[in-house]
């Protein structure tokens, strides 16, 4: 039995629709399982009785969380990378920016688990992660063939970096507002942490990400070649000079406590809103799809 050069042409034409096919179902199988293993977590109630400290890790919550992570950055992987899928290029919408953000919350919760005691916040990320899931499986994005830059993926990965440092600084507040708020009541706070050490990693992470933000504008302002002050662009410097001002208030006038969290809350709203609030109404009112530059 002989083939043709026609047959091989047919066969060639039916392969990458094959492979995309493969690759969404791939898709769906990673959401479906990181989706899953987060309502698992989500409703697993704490072994430890009120009042009870939590002298050891609860154990049920691990697999399942792990397994979840591992699952939603596969999804995250195929989702944002277009590896596979039928429209070529890389896609990066609002709702892959919010899972993403969730996953490396998610990522430095993890790690920080070992070591701290940070139990009372595992089904609240569960929860939130879950719902970031649904959003990305439901509004994936447009496909982006081409970048504005060679330099426009780093800007892209550092600006999703400054998104996942600025959500685990506000996660640290809100830990460290309750910390406040039971010591003025004169609550014991079992298996919590410190407030002064809840302080440290708050505003370590709030300088870490001020970093990471200012090289992610930087290069957005080095190779676009028309700098527009469009609403993603004015909220994203204005964010920045929120979480700037606020780790100078920090350094000159000593803020803390309620006042260092509330412009902690403002910056990353406007941060929030710069980027996954206008792909939203873009992608969701507006619905239009990605253009090319930065976008």
């Amino acid at each position: 039995m002989s083939l043709s050069p026609a047959s091989f042409e047919d066969a060639a034409s039916i392969a990458p629709g094959a492979h995309a096919v493969g690759a969404e179902l791939a898709l769906a199988i990673a959401s479906a399982l990181a989706l899953l293993g987060y309502i698992w977590v989500g409703l697993l109630r704490p072994t430890a009785a009120p009042g009870e400290v939590v002298v050891r890790r609860p154990l049920r919550s691990v697999p399942p969380m792990a397994l979840a992570w591992t699952a939603q950055f596969a999804a995250l992987f195929i989702d944002i990378s277009g590896y596979g899928l039928a429209a070529p290029g890389a896609r990066f919408g609002f709702a892959p920016a919010l899972s993403m953000t969730a996953w490396l919350v998610l990522t430095v919760y993890l790690v920080e688990s070992r070591f701290l005691p940070l139990h009372s916040v595992r089904r609240v990320l569960a929860w939130l992660a879950a719902a970031a899931v649904v959003l990305a499986w439901a509004f994936p994005g447009e496909s982006r063939p081409t970048a504005a830059s060679p330099w426009a993926p780093l800007h892209w990965v550092l600006g999703l970096a400054s998104y996942g440092l600025f959500g685990v600084a506000v996660l640290h507040a809100a830990l460290m507002n309750r910390a406040e708020t039971r010591l003025r009541q004169k609550l014991a706070t079992p298996g919590g942490l410190p407030l002064l050490q809840l302080e440290r990693l708050t505003f370590q992470f709030v300088a870490a990400g001020v970093g990471v933000l200012s090289l992610a504008i930087f290069l957005g302002w080095w190779f676009t070649p028309t700098w527009r002050w469009d609403h993603k662009n004015l909220l994203a410097v204005l964010g920045w000079l929120v979480l700037t001002g606020l780790l100078v208030g920090r350094r000159v006038y000593g803020w803390r406590g309620r006042r260092a969290t509330r412009w902690l809350y403002a910056g990353a709203a406007l941060l929030l809103l710069s980027y996954a609030g206008s792909r939203f109404v873009l992608e969701v009112i507006l619905q239009r799809g990605m253009t090319g530059g930065t976008a």
